[in-house]
């Protein structure tokens, strides 16, 4: 299975952790906004280079779309802004500048400055070390949530937002805008592609 694929399978797991309503205006907003105009609300220019050279890490152009091209990371930027109180965009920083720190610590510079390569293996081992969201039960976390750091937060992030985007709803997702007959009981391998809702 290729990582795009892997991706979209998890879409619906990990949207679900950040799925708000307001959300899909933000998100529509940024989509809207051009990209040569934006300047970031909430992040600082070194902040919001780290934030979108992480996006386009996850999910960088291919055949399909890219982060950057769906302007996730500008979407990420308004959700600190607007979605985040003063604690929870204090420790944001804080965990961001931490991610920094230790990246420069075990390869010599900021995630940002790093080659692909580089920033493929930083984000291998974040990906391990770092802790997960919880397991749900009809849309409730089971348990008490840790904090998930900067890392699994941006990727949550971007995902919800790649996925939630119009161009990669209708366009990369299969798309059926007035559904068909209720089929409930389909083989797995019959239904292909991932949906857009």
């Amino acid at each position: 299975m290729d990582r795009r694929t892997a991706l979209k399978k998890t879409a619906i797991a990990a949207g679900s952790a950040a799925l708000v309503p307001s959300l899909f205006s933000l998100l529509q907003s940024c989509q809207q906004q051009a990209r040569l105009n934006w300047e970031p609300i909430f992040l600082t220019i070194d902040q919001a280079e780290l934030v979108s050279t992480l996006t386009d890490t996850l999910l960088p152009k291919t055949e399909t779309p890219g982060a950057l091209d769906m302007k996730v990371d500008m979407f990420i930027d308004v959700v600190f802004a607007k979605m985040f109180d003063k604690t929870g965009q204090d420790a944001m920083i804080a965990e961001m500048n931490k991610f920094d720190a230790l990246c420069a610590e075990k390869f010599g510079d900021k995630f940002a400055e790093l080659d692909t390569e580089g920033r493929k293996e930083f984000l291998k081992q974040q990906e391990s070390a770092s802790p997960k969201y919880n397991g749900k039960v009809w849309g409730t976390a089971v348990g008490v949530q840790e904090p998930v750091g900067f890392y699994r937060t941006i990727k949550s992030l971007a995902l919800w937002g790649y996925f939630s985007s119009e161009e990669i709803g209708k366009n990369v997702l299969s798309y059926d805008p007035i559904p068909g007959k209720y089929l409930g009981c389909i083989p797995l391998q019959d239904i292909g592609n991932s949906w857009s809702l």
